[in-house]
């Protein structure tokens, strides 16, 4: 069992950028701090309200650019500045996790720790608290890597998946075969048809000792650097520490470095109505509707033959608009955003075109 709550810890990684919801994310407000769902609160503070359900309080971390210190503590004020875990450079996933987990071991040998996006949709709450009790218990004595795998529904070219292998223990968890990298459409569905692949979340699971153990073996480099820090986490020295020596830290996802090097790593299926809210077109599947498939947040909105659209402008607005399907009209006051929702992928690379 997972045994001491006060083992468990919870590490959400908070630090993107989330350009592809441009122009409501921006460098310096990006996604996980919007009100994106309409809901009066922040994909993070959702995100955190969430993990109370698996954790103490204090054993919740934030993971977060230096930026963006200022909007962490804003939103969520219960937090200690010692739970706020800045990064002074953005070098990927890696690097954040073994920093985070190398701090965690050094205060309790005993950690056991869960790694989460701040910005993901969970719409069955109680399974995935259910789900990540389930893999607490699993990793809590074993040496192994656990990664929630979300149960696909349809052949989606987005995401990354996972191949697993479909005998497993009475637990229902199943050990992984490989990852797969976003396939094309063909392949999408030949992984669906097989029943052997599931969608890689991003959302992992294992003790603090097997998480340094795989740093060890699989990036020998980022465990040098971070172990080097042991006698300064947890003290006046860490910030001192870190400043000097994160930025020297390879620019490499947790998927490069570890998971796809190891041969330890265990899958457990989940139907958790899970989305990753990456783009516009990903809030429009999931979010209410009106009778016409429009999904409508902000000020007046005046619709005429309009259907298939996400329309989000700011409180104090109006809008009308006629004769539009499948569009995207964001409007945040300073940009706004009218564009094909069937070609939303190339917002990114225009807004690195232009002034943010």
């Amino acid at each position: 069992m997972t045994g001491n709550k006060n083992n468990t810890y919870v590490l959400i990684m908070a630090g993107g950028v989330g350009s592809r919801f441009w122009p409501k994310s921006r460098n310096h407000f990006p996604k996980q701090f919007i009100d994106i769902l309409g809901v009066g609160k922040s994909l993070l503070q959702l995100t955190y309200e969430r993990f109370l359900n698996v954790c103490l309080p204090e054993n919740i971390y934030i993971l977060g650019n230096i930026a963006y210190e200022d909007l962490i503590k804003k939103q969520l004020p219960d937090l200690s500045d010692d739970q706020i875990l800045l990064e002074p450079s953005r070098n990927n996933t890696a690097p954040c996790i073994a920093y985070a987990s190398y701090k965690l071991l050094s205060a309790n040998p005993e950690a056991n720790i869960v790694v989460a996006p701040s910005d993901h949709l969970i719409l069955k709450e109680q399974d995935f608290v259910s789900k990540i009790k389930q893999a607490l218990d699993f990793t809590a004595s074993r040496e192994v890597l656990l990664t929630l795998g979300i149960q696909p529904s349809r052949p989606d070219t987005g995401y990354g998946y996972i191949n697993f292998e479909k005998d497993s223990n009475d637990k229902g968890i199943h050990h992984v075969k490989s990852f797969a990298e976003k396939p094309i459409l063909d392949k999408a569905i030949e992984f669906i048809n097989s029943k052997a692949y599931l969608w890689n979340a991003g959302i992992f699971i294992w003790s603090g000792k097997s998480i340094k153990k795989a740093f060890e073996k699989h990036a020998p480099e980022i465990d040098l650097l971070f172990s080097k820090g042991n006698d300064s986490y947890n003290t006046k020295a860490e910030s001192n520490f870190l400043a000097e020596n994160y930025p020297l830290s390879p620019k490499i996802s947790i998927d490069y470095a570890i998971l796809e090097k190891a041969d330890n790593v265990y899958t457990i299926p989940a139907d958790i109505g899970w989305s990753d809210l990456g783009t516009w077109a990903s809030l429009h599947a999931v979010a209410e509707k009106d009778d016409h498939q429009n999904v409508l947040n902000g000020g007046k909105i005046s619709l005429e033959s309009t259907k298939n659209c996400i329309i989000d402008i700011p409180k104090d607005k109006t809008a009308v608009i006629r004769g539009l399907d499948n569009f995207i009209i964001v409007d945040d006051g300073s940009a706004l955003l009218i564009y094909p929702k069937s070609n939303e992928q190339e917002i990114k690379n225009i807004v690195l075109k232009i002034s943010d």
